[in-house]
C-alpha cells in the first residue's frame, strides 16, 4: 500500500525538494541588446532543427510512464492486464471462455485465450498485416465503433502495442481460418513478415502472445504472484462463464477462477469472513436500451460499507453515474418501502444515505458500448444514460426481495435503524469538528505546532508517536512549511467502532480538527490544510501498530486522502554507523552490513552500531536530517492498488472476526522477518 518516492545516488529511495520553476514575461515591443523583439534564435540556439518526430513506438519506450504509469513492478504488471484484458474483452463479446496465462521460469508471460483470433489479412491503411497493425501502431484496434465489440474495455488502441514496444521480444501466434499464423518482434520492431506455419483444426482458433519484459526499462521482472491472482479472480467474477488458468512455473504453481455465480458469488466472496444479516444476497440483471446492468448486495453486521462499481469489468474507484443510480434507488427504496411497512412513522425522519450504507456490501456492473471514462486511468464514469437505468435495476430488484422476505427485510432494516441511531448520537460530537475549518475560526488543538505558510501546497503535517518524539520534531521541523501534532498512545481502532464513540477520542478529534476536511458525506478535500499528511512512528511492534490503526482510520474515513496521494509515511533510519568520525545513517539490514563493511576497508578502528527502535533516540539535529529534511529523508507514499483487496485486508486484520486473523497469522508466521528487533 505504500511506494517509494524519488531514488538517491545511493540507491536509497528519498524524496527531493525541487526549486520552484519561474517565469519570465517579456512585454511586447521590449527588445533585447541585439536590437530584436525577444530573444534572437542565433543566441538561444533554440530552431526547428531541436524539434523531434518520434516514429512509430518510439515514443512509448522513450516516455513509457504516459502510458503505463510506472516503470516499477506495477507498470509491469500492466503489461500482462492488456494483453490479458483483450482476451477478456473477447469473452465479453461471447467469443471466448477459457484464458490462459502462464509466466516461465524466465519470467516470459504467455497469454492463451479460444477467442476469434487477431485478423491477419491486409489492412489497407497502413499496408501491413491486422496483425502488426495492432501491434505497431497506436491507436489502431477493433473497439473504435467498427462492430468488432459491442463491449470493451480497452478504448484506445494503446494497449497491445505498447506491450510489444516494452518487451524485449514478442511473439504472436494467431490460429484461425483453419490456418496457424506466427510473427516475431523485437522492442516493437517487426523481424519479418506474417507467416503461415501450419495449419489448424476448424474449431481450433484464438491468439497467443508470448513476451518478455524489456529488462533495460523495468526496474525488475518479478511478478508478484498473488497481485495477478487476485486481478484474474476479480475478471472471472464480472465475466460470468469465463475461466482463467494461472501458471507460476517460476514456483510451481497452478490455480484456475471460475464462478458460475459471477458477482453473487463477488459478494459472498468479500463476506466470507464477516457475519452476515441475511444469507441470500439481493440479485438482478436487466438488459436495457443496449446496456447490461448488474447488481449485487448483501448487508453484513459491521459498520464499515464494501461497495465496488464496474464498468466493462473497470473497477472505477471514483464511481461515476453507475455509483450515483445506485446510492440514490438504494435510499429511497428503502426508505419507501420502511414507511409503506410501519417501520417508519410519519414523525420519523428518513434513513440518509449513510444510515443505508453502513454494513452494506454490493458490487455493481455495467456494460455499455460506448462507455465515457474521465480520463486514460478510467477511475470514474461519465455516461448520464446509466444512472437511470441502474436506479431502474436496483429500485425493482430491492423491492421484489423485501417483498418477497419480510423477515431479512426486517434483520436489514434493524442494521439501517441502529446506523440511524448511532447517526444522531453522534451528531453533536461531529459538528464540533467539522462545523468550521481553521480559516473561520476553529480552535486549532492546543498541541498542534502549526507552519507559517498558509498555502497547502506548501504546507506538510507530520502525526508523530508520543509527545517526546513530538517534542524532537518540533525543534527538528521547518516551522515555515512543516506542521507536528504529537499523538499519545494508541488511537481507537475504528473497523470496530461507530461514528459516536470514534469522535470521543480526543486523538481522532485533534487530527480531524488539525486536517481542516470535516468527515463523513460532509467531508470537502478542498479545504485540507496541508498537502503532505505523513505518519512518523517508531520502527518497533507499537510503532507498527500505530501506524496501522491510523492507516485504519484514514482508508475507512478519509479515502480522498490515499487516492489523491496526500498520505505518507516517514522512514526513520534502523541504524547509526559510526567508524571515528564519519557517520552513516542505514534504512536496512542489508545497508547497515554494507557500511560496515566499507568502514572496514577503509580503516581498523571499531565501527560502533547503534539501532534506533524509537524516534526520541535521535536528538533533534538527526531527525532533522534523517527523516524530517526533504533534500535527505525517505519516504512512502501510501496507495490503492487494489481497493477490494485493501477492504478485504483491512476487515480481515482490524474487525472482530478472529478465526480469519488467526488463520493468516498462522499462514504467515513463517516470512516474517525482523518483527522486533
Amino acid at each position: 500500500m505504500a511506494k517509494n518516492m524519488n531514488t538517491a545516488d545511493d540507491g536509497v529511495a528519498r524524496e527531493r525538494a525541487d526549486a520552484p520553476a519561474r517565469l519570465q514575461v517579456v512585454p511586447p515591443g521590449r527588445r533585447d541588446r541585439a536590437g530584436g523583439r525577444g530573444r534572437s534564435k542565433a543566441r538561444d540556439g533554440y530552431t526547428a532543427e531541436n524539434i523531434q518526430v518520434l516514429e512509430g513506438l518510439e515514443a512509448v519506450r522513450r516516455r513509457p510512464g504516459m502510458y503505463i504509469g510506472t516503470t516499477d513492478i506495477r507498470g509491469l504488471h500492466h503489461l500482462v492486464y492488456e494483453v490479458v484484458d483483450n482476451s477478456v474483452d473477447e469473452a465479453l463479446a461471447g467469443h471466448c471462455d477459457t484464458i490462459e496465462v502462464r509466466i516461465g521460469a524466465d519470467s516470459r508471460v504467455t497469454v492463451t485465450d479460444n477467442g476469434r483470433g487477431i485478423p491477419v489479412d491486409l489492412v489497407k491503411a497502413t499496408g501491413k498485416s491486422a496483425l502488426e497493425t495492432v501491434l505497431t501502431v497506436l491507436h489502431a484496434g477493433g473497439k473504435f465503433g467498427g462492430g468488432g465489440y459491442k463491449v470493451s474495455g480497452g478504448l484506445h488502441g494503446v494497449g497491445v502495442s505498447v506491450v510489444n514496444a516494452l518487451s524485449e521480444h514478442l511473439v504472436a501466434e494467431i490460429r484461425r481460418d483453419g490456418g496457424r499464423y506466427v510473427q516475431e518482434f523485437r522492442r516493437g520492431d517487426a523481424q519479418a513478415r506474417i507467416r503461415k506455419v501450419g495449419d489448424s483444426a476448424p474449431a481450433e482458433r484464438g491468439t497467443t502472445i508470448s513476451f518478455m519484459a524489456d529488462r533495460t526499462i523495468f526496474e525488475s521482472l518479478a511478478f508478484d504472484f498473488s497481485t495477478l491472482a487476485q486481478r484474474f479472480r476479480e475478471m472471472c467474477y464480472l465475466t460470468k462463464g469465463l475461466r482463467i488458468r494461472f501458471v507460476d512455473e517460476r514456483d510451481d504453481r497452478d490455480y484456475t477462477f471460475f464462478f458460475e455465480g459471477g458477482i453473487v458469488s463477488f459478494v459472498r466472496h468479500l463476506n466470507k469472513n464477516r457475519q452476515v444479516v441475511h444469507a441470500r444476497p439481493v440479485y438482478a440483471e436487466r438488459q436495457i436500451n443496449g446496456i447490461n446492468v448488474e447488481i449485487a448486495l448483501q448487508y453484513f453486521d459491521g459498520q464499515t460499507e464494501a461497495a465496488f462499481f464496474f464498468a466493462n469489468n473497470i473497477n472505477t474507484i471514483d464511481g461515476g453515474s453507475h455509483q450515483t443510480g445506485f446510492r440514490t434507488a438504494l435510499t429511497r427504496t428503502l426508505n419507501e418501502y420502511a414507511r409503506k411497512a410501519g417501520i417508519l412513522k410519519d414523525a420519523d425522519s428518513n434513513l440518509t444515505g449513510e444510515d443505508v450504507r453502513e454494513g452494506l456490501t454490493a458490487i455493481v456492473s455495467v456494460k455499455l458500448a460506448e462507455p465515457q471514462f474521465e480520463g486514460q486511468t478510467k477511475t470514474r464514469l461519465g455516461n448520464a444514460e446509466v444512472t437511470p437505468l441502474v436506479a431502474q435495476v436496483t429500485t425493482e430488484a430491492l423491492t421484489q426481495y423485501l417483498e418477497e422476505n419480510p423477515s431479512d427485510a426486517r434483520r436489514i432494516f434493524e442494521q439501517c435503524l441502529r446506523a440511524a441511531r448511532a447517526r444522531e448520537a453522534a451528531r453533536k460530537a461531529k459538528d464540533l469538528v467539522i462545523r468550521k475549518s481553521a480559516l473561520e475560526g476553529m480552535t486549532l488543538p492546543g498541541k498542534l505546532a502549526d507552519c507559517s505558510e498558509k498555502n497547502p501546497d506548501l504546507c506538510e503535517i507530520y502525526l508523530v508517536e508520543g509527545d517526546s518524539a513530538g517534542g524532537s520534531a518540533k525543534q527538528a521541523r521547518d516551522r515555515r512549511s512543516q506542521a507536528v501534532l504529537p499523538l499519545r498512545g494508541k488511537i481507537l481502532n475504528v473497523e470496530r467502532s461507530r461514528m459516536d464513540k470514534m469522535l470521543g477520542n480526543e486523538e481522532i478529534r485533534a487530527m480531524i480538527t488539525a486536517l481542516g476536511i470535516g468527515i463523513g458525506e460532509q467531508m470537502d478535500i478542498s479545504r485540507l490544510r496541508y498537502s503532505r499528511v505523513i505518519i512518523m512512528t517508531d520502527a518497533d511492534v507499537d510503532g507498527s501498530h500505530i501506524r496501522t490503526l491510523l492507516l485504519t482510520f484514514f482508508f475507512r474515513n478519509m479515502p480522498e486522502l490515499i487516492t489523491g496521494g496526500h498520505m505518507f509515511i516517514a522512514q526513520p533510519p534502523l541504524y547509526r554507523v559510526q567508524s571515528g568520525k564519519e557517520i552513516h545513517y542505514a534504512y536496512s539490514d542489508h545497508e547497515r552490513d554494507v557500511t560496515v563493511a566499507e568502514f572496514a576497508k577503509k580503516r581498523k578502528g571499531e565501527v560502533g552500531i547503534q539501532r534506533y527502535k524509537g524516534l526520541g533516540e535521535m536528538n533533534p539535529e538527526q531527525l532533522w536530517e534523517t527523516t524530517m529534511n526533504p533534500a535527505t529523508r525517505t519516504i512512502l507514499r501510501a496507495d490503492v492498488q487494489d481497493a477490494v483487496v485493501a477492504d478485504e485486508v483491512f476487515d480481515m486484520l482490524m474487525g472482530d472476526q478472529v478465526p480469519p486473523r488467526k488463520k493468516f497469522i498462522q499462514t504467515h508466521a513463517k516470512s516474517v522477518r525482523n518483527l522486533d528487533v
